[in-house]
């Protein structure tokens, strides 16, 4: 969900500039050589998951069409692009009208990928598919990246809900995105209200330990913010002495208090006990909310504990080790002239040092057991075997330039949580290993 969804207004800025100079500077010279008119196929995937990952989670397709949506040089950028010389005037003539008005198939948003997946294919002219390959690594990289740590912790978390609270953990932008790939990856709300305006994703916040300490007493803390937010709200009992706040609080807000959010020390320990002592005092519905610098690893430390919810910062925005999913954007097929009806040619990296491409345009589909559970990623270049037609991974997602496959932001996390379940069970194991099914490709019928 973005703005235009709420009804509300939004100013939707150029993403033309969000590319990397030799873009425009391979177009350039495609122009001069009579080549940027080829019909090519640029395919978007990642050579290997991060180190002991067992799937990734594809993030942020909703914002990639937004990007190619708003690909537009406009009068400012073209004026930026002559001063600076960047691009001769037959080229800023060429990307003053420059609107994308080709295709894209990719997996929709939510779903799992394994190593060499085609997570997107791009169809076009290679002059206005090109252009494209910085904002779509940009996107992608990031947020698959931050839904990938979200899903993990989600596996780890079981019903107990995850709270996105990271904005002030990475760049402002960079904030709202991740909330929203959390969102994606299983999180149930964001405490960044710009995630929840752009994205309608719920948003939850009370107080930091600053409120507590603007007042003489804990008590006159406790009792301000009862007063203003009703006694379903959530007190922060860790300033000082955490038993003497957990009485004061239940003192204040009486037995009905919504819950206790505890941000330090041993959270096992501590959790327990507070448990334990709102039992006593009759606050038997009190939910405890633990936050401090948790990951997955240490929200699973936390599975026997009586804790009622999470919120994750730094370790979420930061991709819990892996800030980025290592995807690239890579030509594997193009036309062998810029007549419209010439075929295509495979075409492929082959140099050596483990950055070699399979060349062609491929299809994709997920292989199950006899259970129904995902057995191998296969990916082609040639027709499908039988029993594999339907299950196809590409869908489309722009037709002739038009974007064709928007949806809610709630889609894409079901999906993946149906993505997920598919999976063995040994894939929300939290302990390094292999990529939890293996990736196997069929050739062409040339090889192509």
């Amino acid at each position: 969900m973005n703005t235009a969804d709420l009804g509300l207004p939004v100013e939707v800025p150029s993403t033309a500039l969000f590319t990397d100079q030799y873009e425009l500077t391979m177009l350039q010279a495609a122009m001069k050589a009579g080549t940027a008119g080829r019909r090519s196929v640029f395919e978007v995937f990642t050579r290997r998951l991060p180190g002991g990952r067992r799937y990734g989670v594809v993030a942020g397709t909703g914002r990639v069409l937004d990007a190619i949506e708003n690909f537009r040089f406009d009068a400012d950028v073209l004026a930026f692009l002559r001063e600076r010389g960047v691009v001769d005037p037959e080229t800023c003539a060429y990307l003053a009208d420059y609107r994308f008005s080709g295709d894209v198939w990719g997996y929709p948003e939510g779903e799992v990928y394994f190593p060499g997946s085609p997570v997107l294919r791009v169809e076009g002219s290679f002059a206005e598919c090109v252009l494209l390959e910085t904002v779509i690594l940009s996107i992608l990289n990031h947020d698959s990246a931050i839904a990938a740590a979200a899903s993990r912790m989600a596996s780890a978390a079981g019903d107990r809900p995850l709270i996105e609270m990271g904005a002030r953990r990475t760049h402002e932008l960079a904030a709202v995105a991740a909330a929203r790939a959390a969102y994606v990856g299983g999180f149930t709300s964001t405490s960044d209200l710009a995630a929840g305006f752009r994205y309608g994703i719920p948003t939850v916040g009370t107080s930091a330990h600053a409120f507590t300490l603007l007042h003489d007493h804990e008590r006159d803390a406790f009792r301000a913010q009862v007063e203003s937010m009703g006694r379903d709200t959530t007190l922060l009992v860790d300033t000082y002495d955490v038993a003497e706040a957990v009485r004061t609080a239940v003192e204040v807000a009486g037995p009905g208090l919504g819950a206790v959010r505890i941000d330090s020390g041993d959270l096992l320990l501590v959790a327990h006990r507070v448990r334990q002592q709102l039992d006593e005092l009759g606050a038997t519905g009190t939910r405890i909310i633990v936050t401090s610098d948790l990951d997955e690893y240490a929200i699973a430390s936390l599975a026997a504990a009586p804790v009622d919810a999470y919120g994750v910062g730094t370790q979420l925005v930061t991709g819990s080790g892996h800030p980025t999913c290592s995807m690239v954007y890579k030509l594997v097929a193009r036309a062998e002239s810029a007549d419209p009806a010439a075929p295509l040619v495979p075409v492929a990296k082959k140099a050596t040092g483990g950055k070699t491409s399979i060349g062609g345009r491929k299809w994709a589909a997920r292989r199950l057991d006899a259970d129904g559970v995902a057995e191998a990623e296969v990916i082609g270049t040639g027709p499908v075997p039988d029993g594999l037609a339907d299950r196809s991974l590409l869908v489309e997602l722009v037709k002739g330039g038009e974007v064709v496959a928007r949806e809610p932001l709630d889609a894409p996390r079901e999906r993946h949580v149906a993505a997920r379940a598919g999976l063995p069970l040994s894939a929300t194991q939290l302990s390094r290993g292999e990529p939890v099914i293996p990736t196997e490709y069929v050739p062409g019928p040339t090889g192509g």
